[in-house]
């Protein structure tokens, strides 16, 4: 006769062990799982509901859910058939992209640019002025004032009125905002002219006069203002640099923003094939 031994466990195996509480870590797991869902469909529940059956729509079309006789190819987005009107056109107005500002405005100076240096050199003009794109627009410097004015004076010489005229031509069709701007090299003017100022303005004032009353320029969109010897292009007493900073620049403005517009010399030198 057989007994059963029943194994006898350690009172002391127990001592110290509290109630086994590892079910709250499923619990809690549960619990956010819950209030994730609960969120997603609070989030659901303020949906645009005219764009989401929009894109239901859509998505059921496209992947096979829904016959369509309508698919607009132009834009590669499928269209369901409530969207499309009888014609075959499609009620989506798809957002543009926004055009690239700087190149647009670089292109609108270069064109402008090879406009004017055409007019002169139908002229027989094109060694009167150089030109130069950069963050303020598009600036045709005047070379030498010696060349359009007699030495201190503000008289245009002959050359000076056949380059402004030439230059008109193209500068009265355009929009932009002009700044004519004169500028003397550092030595003193003779009387009547008390300094640099007076002179540097006085020739500033004379191109635009010329320009707004012979050359037709709009008077609302030309000014003139003189820097006098405080902005030289040139460093040295040389002859060829004092005729460098003896000159008058007109700038043709750019309204577009400082962004866009600090773009312009890069473009330019891209433009001449630099890096």
């Amino acid at each position: 006769m057989s007994v059963s031994r029943r194994r006898r466990i350690p009172a002391h195996a127990d001592a110290g062990h509290g109630p086994d509480e590892r079910w709250m870590a499923s619990y809690l797991d549960m619990i956010t799982v819950l209030m994730c869902m609960f969120i997603v469909m609070f989030a659901m529940s303020n949906v645009d509901q005219e764009k989401f059956e929009a894109l239901r729509a859509s998505l059921a079309t496209g992947f096979g859910a829904e016959q369509t006789d309508a698919i607009d190819v132009s834009t590669g987005v499928v269209v369901p058939p409530d969207l499309v009107d009888d014609e075959g056109e499609s009620f989506f107005e798809l957002p543009q992209l926004p055009p690239n500002t700087a190149e647009e405005e670089y292109d609108s100076f270069a064109l402008l640019r090879e406009r004017l240096e055409q007019a002169l050199e139908e002229e027989g003009l094109e060694e009167a002025a150089t030109f130069t794109i950069d963050e303020r627009g598009l600036t045709m410097g005047l070379k030498s004032a010696e060349t359009f004015f007699a030495t201190n004076s503000t008289a245009l010489s002959a050359k000076a009125r056949a380059v402004l005229d030439a230059a008109a031509t193209v500068l009265a069709d355009d929009t932009h905002d002009i700044s004519v701007e004169g500028h003397a090299d550092f030595r003193r003017p003779s009387p009547p002219f008390r300094d640099n100022w007076e002179l540097s303005s006085a020739r500033a004032t004379g191109v635009l006069r010329y320009l707004a009353n012979e050359g037709e320029v709009a008077h609302d969109r030309i000014s003139s203002v003189g820097y006098g010897s405080s902005r030289p292009l040139a460093e040295g007493t040389s002859a060829a640099a004092l005729a460098q900073n003896r000159r008058v620049d007109i700038v043709v403005l750019s309204a577009a923003e400082d962004d866009v517009r600090a773009e312009l010399p890069r473009l330019d030198a891209l433009a001449a094939g630099g890096p």
